[in-house]
């Protein structure tokens, strides 16, 4: 009875970590993301696990997507860690409870993908980036931002 408890643990283990997987994000799949997503409100939020201010928003941002989720926001998850550190992030995203897909950012050459995203974010982390719901960049939001006010901004979309 023990081990089929512990068989049962062990598959289901093997079932959550399937579930971290963070797909690869580069510029062509960054518009394929925002394309998927019309019809929707769309906040795209750039993060690490090294980033102390990004781990203690995304339960804030979590929560955020699960209050406007029936009205049309969805929030897509970006990964800056290295890609050793990709189930370590992936791990995170599973314990904060964050819906899939998540992506892990996997640019050519980071400045590059960094202007195609918005020619005014530096790279900083954290980064938000909320979109209206035809695709049109509608707010960044650079640093620890407020919570109220990247929901103020969401309510204004919605």
């Amino acid at each position: 009875m023990r081990l089929l408890a512990c068989l049962a643990l062990a598959g289901a283990g093997l079932t959550a970590q399937a579930k971290l997987e963070l797909r690869p994000l580069d510029e062509k799949a960054f518009t394929q993301v925002l394309a998927s997503n019309k019809g929707n409100v769309l906040l795209v939020n750039f993060w690490a696990t090294w980033c102390s201010p990004c781990r203690a928003e995304m339960p804030l941002l979590v929560q955020l997507e699960r209050t406007h989720r029936s009205r049309g926001l969805r929030m897509v998850t970006v990964s800056c860690d290295e890609p050793e550190d990709q189930l370590k992030a992936g791990q995170f995203l599973a314990q904060h409870q964050v819906l899939q897909p998540a992506y892990l950012k996997r640019a050519a050459e980071d400045e590059k993908f960094i202007d195609f995203v918005d020619g005014k974010w530096s790279g900083a982390l954290p980064a938000l980036f909320l979109y209206d719901r035809s695709g049109r960049l509608a707010g960044s939001f650079f640093g620890e931002t407020e919570i109220a006010v990247v929901d103020q901004a969401i309510r204004k979309l919605l």
